[in-house]
């Protein structure tokens, strides 16, 4: 740390490429033009150039709506669903003298359905808000003139304002580095809240700007010209100018908004870019807008049952309009109607004209058959499901503070029916912990330790292994089961505790390490608690490199600006000394050039560089005398990958100062390049430099796959669920050739096979032939066929093709799981989306459906939630158009029964309260807290509980239920007495009496329906029940013309007489006789999955493994993944005809 001016110092390229003073010549004419037309007047904020550009306030608003668009944009929203804006136009005809109810009570269940969703988007929409007020009120000091500082709201930062951030705090706006409170002008970064890494990135200023302080800043005058707003977090193109030079501005010198200040007191930025044109603000996505497979159906329902609606209305006013052309014969069997004095609606004379009236009044009456309140309460219904997914403690990962989070509710349903799970690799089904296990140096290879890979291989073939390859009995004393250093699990005698300086070649091996010590961007750090030093690195692999070399004696202790210390052995004096490299260039790993290298002078003069990269382009950079190691390598490395190791390849060689100065000359000119092209630049210039390699060695860490990964796949594997790997790690055996012909013998010999498993290997190169449009079938076809896919060295567009494939292929439901930003096209692409919040960042959780910690919580996402939640919504829909079909049927029958005159047989609020208030919780509790077993999660892949036959046998059920209400009911009721006084059942107490019977009917077989009672739903079932004879109580007791014809029916007519009671008993019962006929029979004779359950429970044989198999089975696939799960389907005793059976 400094105080005061700073001391003006030689600029380094340590850091990056992009670092350094600019030389700008012809490279700079991209500033000014399309796409890079900023220009930021530093210093100036309110200056007249600065006011006529117009850019963006720093105020950020994440709402939907504002005070003003709140209404016409929710009601908007709506009434663009076809249910409700045929309400809203019932609810407009009912003012006129068509309808057959009063008109508030056919808008009030409207204006509660509508309330009540436009409620809940208010209060998100206000919590959103909320955050937008903490977010914007936020303070930071501004430059305010005369080199004062002041505090002020974020919200009122202006692009060219200079503020100072202190430790700790998050930068406001997108910042320029100008300078800092290091002395070499750099500051450490936290960027989690942007990508979720925890490691922190290193800043660094110009050197022009770099001396500026508190008082150096009331006369700091630059201007910035750069690229216009976009969302790459990674790059930035622009230049300042100051003092009359151009300087180059790179990623370098951006501090991003919402990242936080660490480990530096302070720094000195200019502004950029404010509020939405900030590069998070450009990244902020919203959930995918997705909807369910059942969803799409439900609308399809509504659209019959509207058909349904339309058909009989039309039969009723045809039907009609002939009864009525009828009223001119002599007999005038309706003469109540009057029809030589009646109005148009029943004009003998004017019959169409009537039948056309009838018609409109038809389709209000009979609107009943919709459920106004399906669409509300099944989004009550999701988000309930979504807090339960939400606070399930059993998804909660304990380590990292993270429990699971759906992004959206809209897909819960869609979880119990995923067929095929596509996954990457690398963070997601492993730890993205990387661990230095094995090594191989001068042909010689180091490392005993055992992976998961080869216990698990060697646990199959009988005979399982152990660390360092022995039984645990047979382990010496003294030998450690496993390092308790993080990031290295390393045993071999032979190169540790310095015992590396007796082998043959230990100047190779001192170079191998060295060269792990050195090659890297690291930044160490003392442990306050323990003293020793850490590594804030880049990436798990590069930490686990120079964690490796500390612990075998190469310890990297320092980094300035300049140099890198290391501490080692020295082989002649045999004590640890300090060594210093100076370090000249350091050129970056990308995903192209697959390597990385650095350019050092040791402390003898020498110029080194020394490299590291994948084996695919370290091999044909090596010279001729440099590839002396090179057989027994590549043959270490294969072994290495088939253990499930991740490899790189180390060399080295040494420059003469010629060659250097030529290529840094090349290099400065690249990197100070300001044009979109200055990546190809730099790689061209490097590509001329990282060549006549010798060979050093190889490095092997291991990826642990994450706990209770393989449980986990075989558990989903029961379930019948297939998965795919999609991942960029290398594949030991390449497929590159031959594609086509390949794909055809694999389909025959599939075909040929049986019940064999297969798995399909492909890598990236035969990938691209596979996607062919001429191919693709057949590959998806071969595919279709194999228990596992593993598509290796994909990359992210082409796990978006292979994901669009599959989904498109089988028409049935995809989810795609991952972690990195790789995978956002994958996640995207599928019809669910899964992100694992994980070490790689947070772009994958950002463009996800549901967030989850850890692969394993998958099981419990998919076989638990998932499954409940599909059979919760799939029997809610099914019973909510049950219950209106029941209600709307008996409309239609008593308008049959009274020649469609279009009379209701209801009371107006009887009609208008019966979706809303009687028949609506009891259905919401189902679709909340019904449970089943999740061993039956093939119910939801095959559609079993939402299949076309379900749904219209849900919706007969319903016109029988109507059918033996309405019948049984007019039977009972006419024409003999009702009561003891010898009064006949008039129109309102067969009205009562009939809706009573209908309430009692629905939720009675609710009770039916229902596999887990919980209080809560006794409670609503019953409870409506008892709701209906209060409100008819309390309504009747209304003045008469409140209450219209349900005044004191219930206790002057209906309440005193048995026969009310008895008819209401013997039509409940009888209204439930066929659905508890046809639920006997098919349980006993055809039960579905969970009937097959129940009866293992009833009959005691739940703890008969065979018995309970043999329901198990009929999920599986003789070619499904997983060890437990094929041994299941080969001893399966149930033939395959069985298979389908329901």
């Amino acid at each position: 740390m400094r105080t005061g001016r700073k001391k003006r110092f030689k600029f380094s390229n340590i850091y990056s490429f992009k670092c350094g003073k600019g030389l700008f010549k012809d490279d700079h004419s991209q500033i000014g033009g399309p796409g890079f037309s900023r220009v930021v007047y530093c210093n100036e904020p309110d200056g007249l150039d600065a006011s006529l550009r117009n850019y963006a306030t720093n105020y950020v608003r994440t709402t939907k709506y504002t005070a003003a668009t709140f209404l016409p944009k929710s009601l908007f929203e709506q009434f663009r669903r076809v249910a409700n804006f045929y309400f809203l136009v019932t609810g407009i005809l009912s003012f006129t003298s068509l309808a057959p109810y009063s008109a508030v009570s056919a808008i009030v269940p409207l204006i509660v359905v509508i309330g009540a969703t436009m409620a809940k988007e208010g209060i998100e929409d206000w919590r959103r808000k909320q955050q937008d007020i903490e977010v914007n009120n936020r303070k930071v000091k501004v430059h305010e003139g005369g080199g004062k500082f002041k505090q002020t709201e974020w919200k009122n930062l202006k692009v060219g304002h200079i503020v100072k951030v202190e430790k700790d705090e998050f930068f406001p706006a997108d910042l320029v580095l100008l300078s800092s409170s290091y002395e070499d002008a750099v500051c450490y970064v936290e960027t989690m809240n942007l990508d979720g890494e925890t490691n922190l990135k290193l800043k660094q200023a110009l050197e022009v700007t770099s001396s500026l302080n508190e008082e150096d800043i009331k006369n700091f005058w630059a201007v910035v010209k750069c690229e216009d707003p976009n969302a790459n977090l990674y790059s930035f193109v622009g230049s300042m100018e100051f003092e009359g030079q151009q300087h180059p501005l790179s990623p370098q010198q951006l501090l991003l908004r919402d990242s936080k200040l660490r480990n530096t007191d302070h720094i000195y930025g200019a502004v950029i870019f404010t509020g939405h044109d900030t590069k998070v603000i450009q990244n902020s996505t919203k959930p995918p807008s997705k909807r369910s497979k059942v969803e799409k159906k439900m609308d399809k329902i509504v659209y019959l049952l509207f058909g349904v609606l339309f058909l009989i209305a039309f039969f009723g006013s045809v039907y009609f309009g002939i009864v009525t052309k009828d009223d001119l014969d002599g007999q005038r069997k309706r003469w109540y109607l009057r029809p030589d004095d009646a109005d148009i609606f029943f004009d003998p004379e004017r019959a169409p004209i009537a039948a056309i009236y009838h018609f409109l009044t038809a389709l209000l009456l009979y609107s009943y058959l919709i459920p106004i309140s399906l669409y509300v309460s099944i989004e009550i219904v999701k988000v309930l499901q979504s807090i339960f997914i939400n606070q399930d403690v059993l998804m909660y990962y304990e380590e990292a503070d993270k429990p699971a989070h759906a992004r959206t509710s809209n897909l819960n349903e869609e979880l119990g029916q995923v067929d095929t799970i596509l996954s990457d690799k690398t963070g997601t089904l492993t730890c993205n912990s990387m661990e230095f296990i094995k090594c191989s140096v001068a042909g010689t290879a180091y490392g005993s330790g055992v992976t998961e890979v080869e216990k698990a291989v060697a646990k199959r073939k009988g005979a399982p292994l152990t660390e360092n390859g022995k039984d645990d009995n047979e382990r010496p004393v003294d030998s450690p089961k496993k390092s308790s250093v993080k990031g290295f699990n390393f045993y071999d005698e032979r190169i540790m505790n310095g015992n590396w300086v007796n082998e043959p070649r230990s100047d190779v091996i001192q170079k191998f390490f060295r060269l792990l010590a050195i090659c890297h961007t690291a930044i160490p750090d003392i442990d306050e608690n323990t003293g020793k030093v850490v590594y804030e690195a880049e990436s798990p692999d590069e930490a686990a490199f120079v964690i490796a070399a500390r612990e075998l004696g190469f310890e990297f202790f320092k980094r300035t600006q300049k140099n890198v210390y290391v501490k080692e052995l020295n082989l002649v004096s045999g004590k640890r000394v300090e060594r210093s490299f100076e370090l000249l260039n350091v050129l970056e790993f990308n995903s192209s050039r697959k390597r990385m290298s650095v350019i050092v002078r040791d402390e003898e003069g020498k110029l080194l560089l020394l490299c590291k990269g994948a084996d695919s382009v370290m091999f044909e950079r090596l010279a001729k005398n440099g590839r002396e190691y090179e057989e027994q390598t590549r043959e270490h490395v294969n072994e290495y990958a088939d253990a499930g190791l991740r490899t790189l390849i180390l060399a080295y060689r040494e420059l003469n100062e010629e060659e250097y100065n030529v290529f840094d000359e090349k290099f400065s000119e690249a990197k100070n390049a300001v044009s979109a092209d200055r990546e190809a630049l730099i790689d061209e210039v490097t590509e001329e430099i990282e060549k006549d390699l010798i060979l050093l060695g190889a490095t092997a860490v291991e990826d642990k796959l994450q706990q209770g990964v393989p449980e986990c796949i075989d558990k989903l594997a029961q379930a019948g669920i297939k998965i795919w790997v999609l991942t960029g790690d290398k594949m030991e055996t390449a497929i590159n050739i031959g594609v086509l012909r390949q794909i055809t013998e694999g389909k025959s010999q599939i075909a040929k096979s049986g019940s064999e498993a297969f798995a399909l290997i492909i890598d990236g190169k035969s990938l691209a032939y596979a996607l062919h449009d001429d191919i693709k079938k057949l590959f998806l076809e071969l595919s279709i066929g194999c228990a596992s896919v593993i598509c290796c060295r994909s990359s992210p567009k082409q796990k978006a093709l292979v994901t669009r494939l599959v989904k498109e292929g089988i028409k049935k439901t995809t989810l795609a799981i991952g972690d990195g930003a790789n995978d956002v096209g994958m996640l995207q692409e599928a019809d669910i989306g899964i992100g694992i919040s994980g070490v790689e960042g947070m772009q994958a959780v950002m463009s996800s459906d549901i967030a989850i910690a850890q692969f394993r919580f998958l099981e419990r996402l998919l076989l638990v939630h998932g499954h409940w939640c599909y059979r919760r919504i799939s029997s809610m829909i099914c019973y909510f158009f049950y219950k209106n079909v029941t209600f709307g049927f008996t409309l239609f029958l008593y308008e049959a029964y009274a020649s469609f005159s279009g009379q209701p047989a209801y009371n107006d609020w009887f009609l208008s309260l019966y979706n809303v208030f009687f028949t609506s919780l009891p259905v919401i509790a189902m679709g909340v807290f019904d449970q089943d077993f999740p061993l039956l999660y093939q119910e939801g892949v095959q559609n079993v509980l939402f299949s076309w036959s379900r749904i219209i046998g849900w919706m007969l059920n319903g016109v029988a239920s109507a059918i033996i209400i309405f019948f049984f009911c007019v039977r009972a009721l006419n024409p003999q007495a009702f009561n003891n006084d010898g009064k006949i059942a008039e129109y309102q107490i067969l009205g009562t009496t009939m809706y009573t019977c209908v309430v009692w009917v629905v939720n009675c077989q609710m009770a039916l329906a229902i596999s887990y009672f919980t209080l809560i739903q006794h409670i609503f079932i019953w409870g409506g029940i008892i709701l209906w004879y209060i409100f008819l109580l309390a309504y009747g007791a209304m003045p008469l013309k409140v209450s219209t014809t349900a005044y004191k029916v219930f206790v002057e007519s209906l309440a005193p007489t048995p026969s009310f009671y008895v008819v209401t008993v013997f039509v409940v019962i009888s209204a439930l006789v066929p659905y508890f006929v046809y639920k006997a029979v098919q349980m006993r004779f055809f039960p579905m999955y969970h009937g097959m359950i129940q009866w293992i429970r009833y009959e005691g044989r739940s703890e008969d493994p065979e018995y309970c198999n043999m329901v198990r089975q009929r999920s599986i696939r003789h070619n499904t993944v997983g060890f437990t799960a094929r041994s299941l389907a080969r001893t399966s005793p149930l033939q395959d005809g069985n298979k389908n059976q329901r």
